[in-house]
Protein backbone atom coordinates (compact mmCIF):
# COMPACT_ATOMS: atom_id res chain seq x y z
CA UNK A 1 0.00 0.00 0.00
CA UNK A 2 1.34 3.39 -0.98
CA UNK A 3 1.47 6.10 1.65
CA UNK A 4 0.30 9.58 0.75
CA UNK A 5 3.09 12.12 0.84
CA UNK A 6 3.45 15.76 0.00
CA UNK A 7 4.77 16.47 -3.48
CA UNK A 8 7.75 18.68 -2.66
CA UNK A 9 8.17 20.24 -6.12
CA UNK A 10 4.57 21.45 -6.15
CA UNK A 11 4.92 22.63 -2.54
CA UNK A 12 7.99 24.71 -3.45
CA UNK A 13 6.08 26.22 -6.38
CA UNK A 14 3.27 27.22 -4.00
CA UNK A 15 5.71 28.75 -1.53
CA UNK A 16 7.33 30.79 -4.32
CA UNK A 17 3.90 32.06 -5.31
CA UNK A 18 3.23 33.12 -1.73
CA UNK A 19 6.59 34.94 -1.59
CA UNK A 20 5.60 36.99 -4.65
CA UNK A 21 2.24 37.66 -2.99
CA UNK A 22 4.02 38.88 0.14
CA UNK A 23 6.16 41.26 -1.91
CA UNK A 24 3.05 42.53 -3.68
CA UNK A 25 1.31 43.03 -0.33
CA UNK A 26 4.04 45.50 0.64
CA UNK A 27 4.68 47.20 -2.70
CA UNK A 28 1.02 47.86 -3.59
CA UNK A 29 0.02 49.86 -0.49
CA UNK A 30 3.33 51.76 -0.52
CA UNK A 31 2.71 52.88 -4.10
CA UNK A 32 -0.91 53.72 -3.27
CA UNK A 33 0.20 55.88 -0.33
CA UNK A 34 2.69 57.67 -2.56
CA UNK A 35 0.00 58.30 -5.18
CA UNK A 36 -2.59 59.56 -2.69
CA UNK A 37 -0.16 61.82 -0.83
CA UNK A 38 0.50 64.08 -3.83
CA UNK A 39 -2.64 64.52 -5.95
CA UNK A 40 -1.20 67.44 -7.92
CA UNK A 41 1.50 65.25 -9.46
CA UNK A 42 1.10 64.41 -13.15
CA UNK A 43 1.62 60.71 -12.41
CA UNK A 44 -1.24 60.55 -9.89
CA UNK A 45 -3.70 58.53 -11.99
CA UNK A 46 -1.19 56.07 -13.58
CA UNK A 47 0.46 55.39 -10.21
CA UNK A 48 -2.92 54.86 -8.56
CA UNK A 49 -3.95 52.39 -11.29
CA UNK A 50 -0.68 50.46 -11.03
CA UNK A 51 -0.93 50.32 -7.23
CA UNK A 52 -4.51 49.04 -7.43
CA UNK A 53 -3.50 46.35 -9.91
CA UNK A 54 -0.60 45.26 -7.70
CA UNK A 55 -2.93 45.00 -4.68
CA UNK A 56 -5.42 42.93 -6.69
CA UNK A 57 -2.58 40.73 -7.95
CA UNK A 58 -1.47 40.14 -4.35
CA UNK A 59 -4.90 38.84 -3.36
CA UNK A 60 -5.01 36.62 -6.46
CA UNK A 61 -1.53 35.24 -5.76
CA UNK A 62 -2.46 34.42 -2.16
CA UNK A 63 -5.40 32.29 -3.26
CA UNK A 64 -3.41 30.69 -6.06
CA UNK A 65 -0.48 29.90 -3.76
CA UNK A 66 -2.72 28.37 -1.12
CA UNK A 67 -4.49 26.28 -3.76
CA UNK A 68 -1.16 25.00 -5.08
CA UNK A 69 0.03 24.11 -1.58
CA UNK A 70 -3.22 22.32 -0.76
CA UNK A 71 -3.05 20.35 -4.01
CA UNK A 72 0.50 19.28 -3.15
CA UNK A 73 -0.68 17.94 0.20
CA UNK A 74 -3.99 16.44 -0.87
CA UNK A 75 -3.55 15.05 -4.35
CA UNK A 76 -6.61 15.17 -6.56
Amino acid sequence: METKRTDKTILIKGIKTLVFALLSLFIGPILMTMALSDKENSLYIPLLIIASLICAMAVFLIFKGLRIIMSSMFKK
